[in-house]
């Protein structure tokens, strides 16, 4: 399978756009992974913790290979911070608090591996290459890594980070109006796991959300479009994650979410919908892309966004008993001319 070409292929800096790619998996603890990696792409081996490798010099840059959990890796704040006094006795007493922490987490990694999953993350891949890197998650399946349909227990997923074509506000707008008009039509495409539609990870956006975005008025600055989303949606757990994307175009914006660790600010769509569906024959990030490429298609024909807006917002602003109506219309009409 081949990458479907976007409606705007250049970043906004005018160069090919890249994507980034996270998986999750289990059954391959992180070293036989990031050997793996470098089986399917060259490189290096880094160790940066017990748990946590870098795959160096690859085609396409490095490779991140971890046990998905903070707990398993020793905290930056821990290793680098300074002794409180400049004497032998205080440097030696943190160097056996960080040895303590050090081990104490490899100790932690140790007894998860196999309860928590594996995550990649892979390196920005330009999407016209992405046939390429699915070569990974066949090696991945191979090898015996299990993915979210092995078990009811793995809600685990395949997240794409596609760089956006332009930094313009009225330009992300747009794309996430599309994203909203498609969810619904994306999630039964994918299928999503039950144990996903369970978990908080990749919740839909509130309808009142989409209703204010959807409305053919909207037409925000860049901070009256962040406010609105940090009312809606104060957690990074959507389907499709703006904080990065935000964090990136305002650094100093006053939320405490824009200074999470856990949120990495770069100019990209954080989509998180997607299974990780190892087994299913052919399937790997250039399906996922083939479907996100849809979203954008939506959102660069503006006659076709505008009137399926339209159509959403004054369907969801109907009382229920004429949608009722209306919906037993339709299905009378359909019967008499069947």
């Amino acid at each position: 399978m081949s990458p479907e070409s976007p409606p705007e292929a250049r970043n906004f800096e005018g160069k090919n756009r890249s994507v980034g790619v996270e998986i999750e998996f289990a059954g391959l603890p992180p070293w036989e992974t990031a050997e793996l990696v470098r089986g399917c792409f060259g490189g290096t081996i880094h160790e940066i913790s017990p748990h946590r490798l870098r795959v160096e010099e690859t085609r396409w840059g490095d490779f991140l290979v971890e046990l998905d959990t903070q707990y398993a890796h020793p905290d930056e704040k821990v290793l680098h911070d300074a002794p409180k006094r400049d004497t032998e006795w205080e440097r030696q007493r943190h160097q056996m608090r960080v040895d303590f922490h050090s081990k104490t987490r490899e100790l932690i990694g140790d007894v998860v591996t196999g309860l928590v999953p594996t995550e990649i993350v892979c390196p920005p891949v330009p999407w016209d290459e992405l046939d390429g890197l699915d070569a990974l998650f066949t090696a991945l399946f191979a090898r015996g890594a299990k993915g979210t349909d092995a078990s009811l227990l793995y809600g685990f997923g395949l997240h794409l980070n596609p760089e956006v074509a332009s930094l313009d506000v009225a330009h992300i707008v747009d794309r996430l109006r599309a994203y909203l008009l498609l969810a619904e039509w994306l999630r039964e495409e994918i299928d999503i796991d039950i144990t996903r539609e369970v978990l908080p990870h990749a919740n839909p956006f509130p309808k009142d959300y989409a209703l204010k975005v959807l409305d053919p008025d909207y037409a925000p600055s860049l901070d009256d479009f962040i406010a609105d989303y940090v009312e809606f949606n104060p957690t990074r757990n959507r389907e499709l994650d703006l904080y990065p994307l935000l964090a990136y175009l305002r650094p100093d914006y006053p939320h405490e979410l824009f200074s999470d660790k856990l949120v990495k600010a770069r100019p990209t769509f954080h989509y998180r919908l997607p299974n990780a569906q190892l087994s299913q024959r052919g399937w790997g990030a250039v399906t996922e892309w083939n479907r996100w490429v849809i979203v954008e298609r939506l959102a660069a024909d503006q006659a076709a966004l505008r009137e399926r807006a339209a159509r959403y917002v004054s369907y969801h602003t109907q009382s229920p008993l004429v949608r009722a109506f209306k919906w037993l219309s339709d299905w009378l009409r359909r019967r008499m001319a069947s």
